[in-house]
């Protein structure tokens, strides 16, 4: 069950936060709250300590700091800075965490400048107006799903991250 657990539930809500961004421009809170709450369920579990527990937040509270300015300035949304607050936490003071944020802001790059480019060309109506998510991306009102590059960044981290070394 506590193999399960590592496999199935931070790879899913991740992945589930960045399709929702991508379709709807939203993380729903929720994601982010069952992402904290399976941390502080199956890290006992996994032999994590009060002291190595103590780290993991301060990863969370340093990201959570470091995303407040970004969001603002404007630079980051609120439910992406839940987000990598959530994966922060999981990955601790680790270079799993270094990795993600790296990942993250090249991923996050090339997604600018591929949506700002789509943004600059006119969509056809008859192919638009049947894909609200579509029109949603082109808007140049809109921010950029950055949960998409966050989701992608977190599951190529977490294969090689210290929970799956606990598996070993």
């Amino acid at each position: 069950m506590f193999e399960a657990a590592i496999l199935v539930l931070f790879p899913c809500l991740v992945a589930y936060a960045g399709v929702s961004d991508l379709f709807t421009m939203k993380i729903p809170n929720r994601v982010s709250l069952l992402l904290i709450g399976g941390f502080a369920i199956i890290a006992p579990f996994a032999g994590i300590g009060p002291v190595e527990i103590g780290w993991h937040l301060m990863a969370a509270g340093l990201a959570l700091a470091a995303c407040l300015v970004f969001f603002g300035f404007g630079w980051m949304g609120g439910g992406d800075a839940k987000l990598v607050t959530a994966v922060a936490l999981w990955f601790g003071m680790s270079q799993d965490l270094l990795m993600f944020l790296v990942l993250a802001g090249i991923y996050g790059a090339g997604l600018t400048l591929l949506i700002v480019s789509f943004r600059s060309i006119v969509l056809l109506p008859g192919i638009a107006g049947r894909t609200q998510w579509l029109l949603r991306l082109h808007d140049h009102t809109r921010g950029i799903p950055y949960g998409v590059t966050l989701s992608i960044a977190a599951l190529q981290v977490y294969p090689q991250s210290a929970w799956f070394r606990l598996l070993a």
